[in-house]
C-alpha cells in the first residue's frame, strides 16, 4: 500500500511539475510575442519618422523655388513653415498625425498657389523637387501602413486570451494608430 501512495505521489508532482512548466513556458512564448510585436512596431515608427524628416528637409527647397514665382503668397509660406516646425516638435504618435494633416494641409494650398504659375510648373528644380516630394509621399503611405498593421496585430494580441492577462502586469498596453484627419482626406480645390 506503501508503494502505491509512493507511485501515486510521484505522479502527482509529475503532473504539477508539467502544468508549472507549461504555464512558464505560456508566459515566456507571451511576453516574447509581445516585445517582437512591440518592436516592430517602433521599427515601422521610427521608419515613420525617418520619412517626416526627409519630406520636412524637401519643404524649405520647394517653397523657396515657388517663392520667386509667387512672391505675394506669404500667408501660405508661413502656413507652411508653421506646420512645419509643430511636425518638427512633436514627440507622441498622436502630436506627429496632427502635425503631419497640418502639413498635408499647407502643401496643398501650396499647391493650389503653383496652379497659377504655369511657368512655375515647367521650371526644372520645381519639377525635380516635386518628383521627390512625391516620391517622399508615397514611401510615407506604405511606412504608415505598415505602422498602423503593426499596431493592429499588437493591440488585438494583448487584447486577446492568454496574451490579456499577462499584457497588462508587464506594461503592455495599446498603441495609438497615426491616422489622417477627414480634412486632409479631401481634394485640393483649384480655380483658374
Amino acid at each position: 500500500m506503501a508503494e502505491g501512495k509512493k507511485s501515486g505521489l510521484s505522479k502527482g508532482l509529475l503532473i504539477a511539475g508539467g502544468v508549472v512548466l507549461l504555464l512558464a513556458y505560456m508566459y515566456i512564448s507571451t511576453k516574447n510575442g509581445l516585445v517582437r510585436l512591440d518592436e516592430n512596431i517602433n521599427s515601422a515608427w521610427s521608419e515613420i519618422d525617418n520619412q517626416l524628416q526627409r519630406r520636412s528637409d524637401l519643404i524649405p527647397n520647394l517653397v523657396a523655388t515657388v517663392k520667386g514665382y509667387a512672391k505675394h503668397e506669404e500667408a501660405v509660406f508661413t502656413n507652411i513653415a508653421n506646420a512645419r516646425s509643430k511636425l518638427a516638435g512633436a514627440q507622441t504618435v498622436e502630436e506627429k498625425a496632427a502635425g503631419y494633416n497640418e502639413m498635408q494641409s499647407a502643401l496643398s494650398r501650396l499647391l493650389v498657389v503653383v496652379e497659377q504659375y504655369p511657368e512655375l510648373k515647367a521650371n526644372q528644380s520645381f519639377i525635380g523637387l516635386q518628383d521627390e516630394l512625391a516620391g517622399t509621399e508615397n514611401r510615407l503611405t506604405v511606412a504608415r501602413k505598415r505602422y498602423n498593421d503593426g499596431v493592429r496585430d499588437f493591440n488585438t494580441r494583448i487584447r486577446s486570451f492568454p496574451a490579456s492577462l499577462i499584457a497588462g502586469g508587464m506594461g503592455f498596453s495599446p498603441r495609438p494608430y497615426f491616422e489622417i484627419d477627414q480634412g486632409a482626406r479631401e481634394t485640393p480645390k483649384v480655380s483658374f
